[in-house]
């Protein structure tokens, strides 16, 4: 971990020498890693103290790490996740809850709470996170940074420690969009099949809908912005059912599968599990095999409906969260309702696999605030390419800090 660390974003491990290449496109960049990927002469920890007192020290660095590294990329330490990476709010009972380099006095959002910390705390330039339910989608809105969900599969997991691996994914942060696409080159390649130009923006209004009017609006000039950079969006409806069988579904699914991953270790070694996340598994061990089936037919079905709906060309804009990121502050009780509003967006792409990238394009309060572009099964390089062109389009328009990429408020240190 690095000398200095006052976001508190790293796991204190003692340095192990991590080589990487001495040239290549990555090779001016420092990076971090969540500590649920192998890093050879590390642990992997988990945000547990039981996996890491179980995990011993890896031999392998996970393939993606390694990717990074054989780009270029410096290595500079293993960030705090939230335990067993089943939280969104990024305060880890055991290891502390990292600063949010943007809104010190909120929360970073989790699980991938220590890479956003690193990343917008000015610690490193990109850092890799995971995202089963918004872990890395919360913590980009709430940091303002970049965040990518990738499309369900496309970048490799393998090293990595599971949740619920049909919803698992490899992500990342950065502050700016160049060192974003410059990671997304690595990381991704190209697409399979290219969106073509113009695509065909989408407005997803029962999505809109669940904003209280204040978010909406302080988000005005950022889906403005989107517009006129990429055309005018069409009005559509996203929702399959009702957003209570969405959310449901999607707990049902990812709950059963958190419990197979972790009930095990749980069960055996009886930890004890922070708040919230002991109520989470405690849930999920209840989770029937007849809502299990019933939420497998549905994402199909979901699937199969968003599939439908953007076709080929198909972008939904669309907020990535509620709001901006709760006070510290807040009880654990404000904290579960608004992850639970959050699920009923974060989902979409949860459910159907498909890639959303959350750029920090606004702000309310002081505070961060994303917007998102939602595409079709990989598509996850075009849209890294559309946040770009709106982010050299907004710098056109007006160099004012409200309509600019956010940039950390702590300095770099050294």
């Amino acid at each position: 971990m690095p000398l200095h660390d006052p976001a508190h974003a790293f796991v204190p491990y003692p340095d192990v020498c991590v080589p990487s290449a001495a040239s290549g496109p990555l090779a001016d960049l420092r990076f971090a890693v969540k500590d649920l990927f192998d890093v050879a002469g590390y642990p992997t920890g988990g945000g547990s103290p039981t996996l890491l007192a179980l995990s011993g020290i890896k031999t392998h660095t996970a393939p993606t790490v390694q990717k990074l590294l054989d780009a270029g990329a410096r290595w500079v330490g293993k960030t705090v996740t939230d335990e067993l990476a089943f939280s969104m709010n990024g305060n880890n009972a055991h290891f502390g809850a990292p600063i949010n380099g943007a809104a010190p006095d909120r929360i970073t959002g989790g699980s991938s709470s220590g890479s956003a910390s690193a990343v917008s705390s000015g610690l490193c330039d990109f850092a890799l996170g995971t995202d089963t339910g918004g872990s890395v989608r919360a913590p980009a809105n709430h940091c303002g940074l970049f965040g990518l969900r990738p499309t369900q599969g496309r970048i490799s997991l393998q090293g990595a420690l599971d949740l619920a691996p049909s919803f698992d994914t490899c992500g990342w942060f950065s502050r700016d969009v160049q060192t974003f696409a410059r990671v997304a080159g690595v990381l991704l390649g190209s697409d399979p099949q290219a969106l073509p130009d113009p695509v065909r923006l989408l407005w997803p209004s029962d999505v809109w809908a669940l904003l209280d009017p204040a978010v909406t609006q302080a988000l005005k000039e950022s889906s403005d912005l989107a517009q006129g950079t990429l055309g005018s969006a069409q009005s559509v409806n996203v929702v399959l059912d009702s957003f209570d069988a969405m959310y449901w579904n999607f707990r049902y699914l990812q709950g059963r599968e958190a419990w197979l991953t972790d009930g095990p270790m749980i069960e055996r070694y009886a930890p004890s599990l922070g708040p919230g996340v002991v109520d989470r598994f405690a849930w999920s061990r209840a989770v029937s095999d007849v809502q299990v089936l019933a939420a497998r037919d549905f994402r199909q079905r979901f699937r199969s409906h968003l599939a439908q709906l953007l076709g080929t060309d198909g972008v939904l804009l669309m907020p990535t969260m509620p709001d901006i990121a709760p006070l510290r502050s807040a009880p654990e009780s404000s904290l579960e309702d608004y992850r639970n509003r959050a699920i009923q967006m974060l989902c979409i792409a949860g459910l159907s696999g498909f890639p959303q990238l959350s750029m920090p394009l606004a702000s309310r309060d002081g505070a961060p605030l994303g917007l998102s572009l939602l595409g079709p099964a990989g598509s996850d390089a075009a849209l890294v390419a559309l946040a770009q062109r709106m982010a050299a389009q907004a710098l056109t328009n007006s160099p004012r800090p409200s309509t600019r990429y956010h940039q950390p408020i702590s300095k770099q240190p050294g």
